[in-house]
């Protein structure tokens, strides 16, 4: 039997949702990218803001020198979370084969065998289209294909608006005419170094035997040699609930301050747990990265024994990797920490009537959490956060 894969693109994610929220701003070019620091890139833009030449990763200073009446809006991550939990909740009635990646409105849907139940994968798409517009007001591209490669490659034709439908056997014929650039799974090395021997269309590379493509590339010439043919076999897969969770702090000016290295860390501490505690899991591993103003980076990595999800607990392990990582005197530019191994809590009854003291924080966190949940994730700080400004969350 063949696969049905349906993959749905909300083009543009983060700007969509915001302008979904905020109609007034529909027409005019926005971008998402964090305000209050001079080295903010852009996150993520409409289609008006692409036209005017502005791009994912740009630096919002030469954003300003493009236009500056654009309108920018700080990314709501959490936001884009709920948007997209609410996706997968309404595509749960047609599959549990889900896979979608975070706040980038990717999904993949897996259909194969359900058409005596659900009737056409065509059918399915359209439905599931209509259905997340009239909840949420988006508007999805669709594509249905044999596979997941081929499924993304059609959603791309037809950016920001539209579907395509790629018939089984016809994989070949459907990727021979494009451009290497909208094939998924080629790294930037990869399209370049392709284009350095004038090989630029998927049907040139398509003429080149496995041997061709194994001198430059090595043990990427099967990958590739399987990519220009439209061949992917990797299932569709829920994301791993054991991924690891990180936190990033950049900052505003870079800095060699402890203080300002420790509120920083404290901040990714807070945002690490809170994400823990929402997937009930805790951590029994940090990774802390301290990326430099010259570019270079330092990584250590420690154990959490015992595992654990509690501020107070992590912020003193994570302290002593912040001083070993922290070898030179150039200034720290961005700061990284993420939770590994997460696992389960353990719980186990106390022998006596009082209540350790890590009882009672945990006591406190989870009412800090309920308050955030309700009045916003500013409602309630901790003094070594008051001065710094929000990370992103994990």
């Amino acid at each position: 039997m063949e696969r049905s894969i349906i993959h749905l693109n909300i083009a543009d994610f983060a700007a969509s949702v915001e302008i979904n929220l905020l109609p007034s701003l529909k027409g005019y070019p926005i971008i998402i990218a964090p305000t209050g620091t001079p080295r903010a890139v852009v996150y993520d833009m409409n289609d008006q803001a692409y036209k005017e030449g502005i791009r994912k990763g740009m630096p919002l200073a030469r954003v300003s020198r493009i236009n500056r009446k654009i309108k920018i809006i700080s990314p709501r991550f959490n936001r884009y979370e709920q948007i997209m939990r609410e996706i997968f909740k309404t595509s749960l009635a047609y599959t549990p084969a889900i896979e979608f990646g975070p706040w980038d409105g990717h999904f993949f849907l897996d259909i194969t065998g359900t058409h005596r139940l659900l009737g056409p994968p065509t059918d399915v798409a359209f439905r599931l289209k209509r259905e997340i517009k009239k909840k949420l007001g988006l508007d999805p591209i669709w594509s249905v294909a044999t596979n997941k490669l081929v499924a993304k490659v059609a959603t791309r034709m037809v950016k920001p608006r539209g579907e395509y439908i790629v018939e089984p056997g016809k994989e070949e014929a459907f990727l021979e005419p494009l451009p290497i650039t909208l094939l998924p799974g080629l790294s930037e090395k990869e399209v370049l170094q392709l284009r350095t021997f004038n090989l630029s269309y998927i049907f040139q590379i398509r003429s080149l035997s496995l041997a061709q493509l194994f001198v430059p590339f090595n043990h990427r010439a099967k990958r590739i040699h399987d990519l220009v043919r439209g061949i992917d076999v990797t299932p569709v897969t829920l994301p791993k609930k054991d991924a690891p969770l990180h936190g990033d702090h950049e900052f505003t000016n870079d800095t060699n301050d402890a203080n300002q290295l420790k509120n920083a860390l404290y901040l990714l501490v807070e945002t690490l747990c809170t994400s823990l505690r929402r997937q009930d899991r805790v951590a029994s591993q940090l990774c802390l990265t301290l990326s430099y103003s010259d570019g270079g980076q330092q990584t250590i990595t420690g154990k959490l024994c015992p595992p654990t999800a509690n501020e107070m607990v992590m912020f003193t392990k994570a302290t002593p990797l912040l001083f070993k990582a922290w070898r030179r005197r150039i200034r720290i530019r961005h700061i990284r920490l993420t939770g590994k191994k997460r696992l389960r809590p353990q719980t186990q009854a106390t022998l006596f009537d009082e209540t350790p003291k890590a009882d009672n924080q945990e006591k406190i966190f989870m009412a800090v959490d309920a308050i955030r949940k309700k009045f916003g994730a500013h409602a309630v700080a901790t003094g070594r956060t008051l001065a710094t400004p929000a990370t992103q969350n994990c």
